[in-house]
């Protein structure tokens, strides 16, 4: 973390003795030191902070390092301020004026004192610099590992104590594997890599399978292999030389000491070669270039060979298994029912839980959430407890993140987990300990939190890539690490939410306080931190009244805060006075996330806010946007999102850095359907130039505004409501210049039924150009919402589009959308709603080859629909709602042989008879024998929603409110 800030701080001194160098006088030479200084130190902050959990001095010399990096940013920021200060308040009449300005006595001297009192500190701080290099060995001139030299200790540690407590669910996985292991009479070397976060019982179940009878009948020749993190290459396989030489009762050679890892290699590969079928497990492999470099010791042979890895990296487990018969397999969580057996083994020898312990018993199940070595852990501390005390157990439940600290019961725990975190390269550590400022069992916007990354500077610019492919790249690296459980997927298996697991989380917040990164409070009366508050999220709390009480009790200042957040605000009402206070005395604050609180109008403080990058007041009652909006020109995401704000001042062009700007509305949040609310914004919206993001733009004013859209050639997501018949030429002509554009969503004028014609069907303009062709090939996601005459022609084009949803088309029998959209190599999910009047859909033998997804919905002239086969081959999911006239199931469906979900939604009677009244031996039962789940959805007499759901060839049915 240390080493980030100092990265992201020197970057910034640089910047600013190139671009700012004149205004700094006499200062340039204390600043060029200063920035040198942190370049030495960045070095040294790789490696010492690998080694900071082992020394509390070297703890404490690193938080300095930071503090310090920290300060300096802000008498940056506070440079950068003066100077925009002035320039907002009209010196910006000549250079001199602002160089007279800036380079007035007073405020010359703050500068000053303040940049000698940091050299002073950085000349400290580099003298114990200098001494732990010495101390501790480290040389700054080798990039470090960010790991620890004993970690891999407390891992097989925790795998021992998973192992003594007989994990339960294991069976099924180890039988798995074994078939997997012994399948197939293949001659090539066969690998099986087993993926999982920390704590799962990933060795254990591999442990299990090593020593089934089975396998040892098929593979005389074993080893296992400990990696772990810090692996010594040449040892590892003298430790394997020396297991195959046991396995088979052979001396092993003398001479395996003295030769080289390159001699090693080939002495391994050579005796499997010879020795016959062997099987060798790779315990806790961290690195791909671990197996990069053992695979040339494992001779592919005649035996059908096999290797086992486990790992917590899904980038290690697809790596190693590249050929066709190699197999990765995910660990999951224990089931409820699992982690109950588990629970009750180790309290209850296996006895049913005390009545009276239930409910604190769920609720430390929860939190361990499928975890063995966490249930195990906890439910040990448990164990010593009187169980006829539940007072005990509740002291145990409520104390869990204070047992993960320092010596707790629970810090075997804490070891394991940190060891991901240990692992991780700096850039990766900051976004990690973010999130930190989510609550517990939060369901994170995947959007929302790269974008937070962004802003708050974690992610580093890389030549030829935008920063937020950048940042998506970052959090896919933390999900391959299973750090990050992903809990809904959008189009492309791009992750849409996402979660930490909770014991996790604990972990992370621990670092997050050592670190100072987040202060988190619910407005309880509390003692903020000695250090200084750069982060501050407010969590909702049960007495609204809270933070208004405390604030009259305590003075607030926020002078270096940075960022201010509210999060998942369910009794959302800070106190008035409280947010004056703290937007008023935080000049250098960043990010400012508002989302929820009860606020009918933006405060004015805000404006004061001249370093604001991100700005959010999703879900307030804010109405309007001042003028004042213009002054806040380091803008770059703003959210007006499910507010009532309908219009954006001129002013808004001002804010030439902005690159997302979201300002859309439900206009009945109850019902989809009854469209979105955009927002009229000025007549030359094509000036904002970086905008990436556009949702959602009003066209109602006409042809300029749909003018303007084709000059933002950054746009990646353009919403569009409102859109007259009579402009979809002019938006046909402007879409062309937008060769970035991923999402296009068009509404016209009118809802439903009612809806205006679309007029898209303007061919020339897309085949037309070079650039044409770019946006036709970079379109990802098309949705319409609005009556269309004729199916658009150059939808055929998009090569790419893995998703089209069509509301409220209307097309007629002779315009069958299927025809148009077959042969789109790409595309994954179809939504029709109210698309199409024809009797018939027909989807032909080898059509929609990747289609996933298929909702059909609000069709009301369809009586018949035909699966040929061959044709959606991998479709998962087809949901049917209101197709009144739809009697029978679609012909072919058997053909459908991937297909995991069949919904039927307010269906016919008749064919909700047909489905649920079968006989076993009936046609239809056959037809539909091979699908897992089959969900049917009415409204019940009494007015309620019901579900009935269809499991398996049995048809067990249970009914859902």
């Amino acid at each position: 973390m240390a080493e980030t800030v100092v990265s992201f701080v020197s970057d910034r001194l640089a910047t600013l003795l190139r671009q700012e160098g004149s205004l700094l006088g006499g200062l340039r030479e204390e600043v060029e030191l200063i920035k040198d200084e942190l370049g030495h130190m960045k070095a040294f902050l790789k490696v010492a902070e690998a080694k900071e959990d082992d020394d509390s001095r070297l703890q404490e010399w690193i938080k300095q390092v930071r503090e310090t990096a920290y300060d300096i940013e802000d008498v940056l920021d506070e440079f950068v301020l003066r100077f925009a200060g002035y320039r907002h308040h009209g010196f910006c009449g000549s250079l001199q004026r602002i160089l007279k300005a800036i380079k007035s006595l007073r405020a010359r001297h703050q500068v000053a004192s303040e940049i000698q009192s940091i050299k002073s500190r950085i000349k400290n701080i580099s003298e114990g610099r200098q001494r732990y290099q010495v101390e501790f060995g480290i040389d700054d001139r080798v990039a470090g590992s960010s790991t620890m030299t004993n970690s891999w200790r407390y891992s097989r540690d925790d795998a021992l104590l998973v192992e003594e407590a007989k994990l339960v669910g294991i069976d099924q996985p180890k039988q798995h594997l074994i078939s997997k292991l012994l399948e197939g009479h293949d001659h090539q070397l066969k690998v099986i890599s087993v993926v999982g976060m920390a704590g799962l019982g990933k060795t254990t179940l591999v442990k299990k399978v090593h020593e089934d009878p089975d396998v040892r009948k098929n593979f005389p020749v074993r080893a296992w292999v400990t990696v772990s993190q810090t692996c010594d290459f040449p040892k590892l396989l003298r430790d394997l030389i020396w297991q195959l030489h046991k396995e088979l009762n052979k001396s092993v050679p003398q001479f395996i000491e003295s030769i080289s890892t390159i001699e090693l290699k080939e002495f391994v590969k050579d005796f499997l070669q010879q020795a016959g079928r062997y099987a060798i497990v790779f315990d806790d492999v961290w690195d791909v270039e671990f197996w990069n470099a053992i695979k040339f010791a494992l001779p592919e042979g005649n035996y059908g060979n096999r290797a086992i890895l486990t790992t917590r990296k899904a980038d290690v487990a697809s790596a190693s298994c590249t050929e066709s018969q190699d197999y990765v397999y995910k660990m999951e969580p224990l089931s409820i029912e699992d982690s109950w057996t588990l629970f009750r083994n180790k309290i209850f020898k296996g006895n049913r839980c005390r009545a009276h312990l239930m409910d604190v018993a769920k609720a430390v199940l929860d939190k361990c959430d499928g975890l063995p070595l966490a249930i195990l852990a906890i439910s040990g501390l448990l164990a010593s407890k009187d169980v006829s005390r539940i007072d005990e157990w509740e002291i145990v439940q409520h104390s869990l993140g204070g047992e993960l600290e320092g010596t707790g019961k629970l810090e075997r725990v804490k070891r394991i987990l940190s060891l991901s975190y240990n692992d991780l390269p700096s850039h990766l550590k900051p976004c990690l300990l973010y999130l930190s400022i989510y609550p517990e069992d939060y369901l994170i916007e995947c959007r929302m939190l790269v974008l937070l990354w962004i802003a708050e500077r974690f992610i580093e610019w890389r030549e030829g890539m935008r920063i937020e492919d950048v940042a998506w790249g970052y959090l896919g690296e933390l999900i391959s690490r299973s750090l990050i459980q992903v809990t809904q997927v959008f189009y492309e298996g791009s992750p849409l939410t996402c979660r930490i697991h909770d014991l996790l989380r604990e972990v992370i917040l621990i670092k997050s306080r050592e670190q100072n990164m987040v202060t988190i409070t619910t407005g309880q009366p509390m003692t903020w931190p000695s250090e200084k508050v750069r982060r501050l999220v407010v969590h909702s709390s049960s007495n609204s009244s809270n933070i208004q009480h405390h604030q009259q009790r305590q003075f607030y200042s926020f002078k270096h805060l940075r960022s201010f957040i509210t999060v998942s605000s369910t009794n959302p009402l800070l106190s008035k006075t409280f947010l004056c206070e703290v937007l008023r005395s935080s000049k250098l604050l960043k990010v400012l996330d508002l989302k929820g609180e009860k606020i009918a109008e933006t405060p004015t403080e805000i404006f004061n806010l001249l370093h604001l990058t991100y700005l959010s007041l999703y879900g307030t009652k804010v109405e309007r946007v001042p003028k004042a909006i213009g002054k806040l020109q380091h803008l770059e995401y703003l959210n007006l999102g499910n507010t009532g704000v309908r219009e954006l001042p001129v002013e808004i062009l001002k804010l030439q850095k902005l690159r997302h700007l979201i300002v859309v509305a439900a206009v009945d949040p109850s019902d989809d359907d009854c469209g979105y609310y955009g927002f009229k914004g000025p007549s030359k919206l094509g000036g904002l130039l970086a905008l990436q993001t556009l949702n959602t733009i009003d066209a109602s004013s006409g042809s300029v505004i749909v003018k303007e859209i084709g000059k933002l050639i950054q746009l990646r997501d353009l919403y569009i409501t409102q859109l007259r018949r009579e402009d979809g030429k002019e938006l046909c002509s402007s879409l062309v210049n937008l060769t970035s554009l991923r999402q296009l969503s068009v509404a016209s004028v009118g809802i439903g039924d009612d809806s205006e014609i679309i007029d898209l069907n303007h061919h020339q303009h897309f085949l037309s150009s070079s650039t044409s062709c770019s946006f036709l090939q970079s379109l990802r996601v098309l949705l319409v919402h609005g009556r269309l005459e004729t199916m658009p022609a150059w939808i055929t084009h998009l090569q790419n589009l893995v998703r089209i949803d069509l509301y409220w088309s209307g097309l007629r029998p002779e315009e069958d959308p299927l025809e148009f959209l077959q042969h789109l190599p790409n595309l994954g999910q179809i939504t029709f709603c109210g698309s199409y009047q024809g009797e018939r859909l027909c989807f032909k033998a080898g059509g929609f080859l990747k289609l996933k997804l298929l909702w059909l919905w609000k069709m009301e002239g369809l009586r018949r629909m035909t699966i040929e086969e061959g044709a959606c081959p991998n479709l998962q999911r087809l949901i049917l709602r209101q197709l009144p006239l739809l009697e029978d199931l679609p012909w072919g469906i058997q053909h459908l042989s991937h297909l995991q979900e069949l919904g039927l939604y307010e269906m016919s009677s008749r064919l909700m008879e047909k489905v649920e009244n079968q006989e076993e031996e009936s046609e239809d039962y056959r037809r539909i024998a091979h699908i897992p789940e089959i969900v049917i959805g009415f409204y019940a007499d009494d007015g309620k929603w019901r579900i009935r759901r269809l499991w398996g060839k049995k048809k067990k049915k249970t009914i859902l409110a």
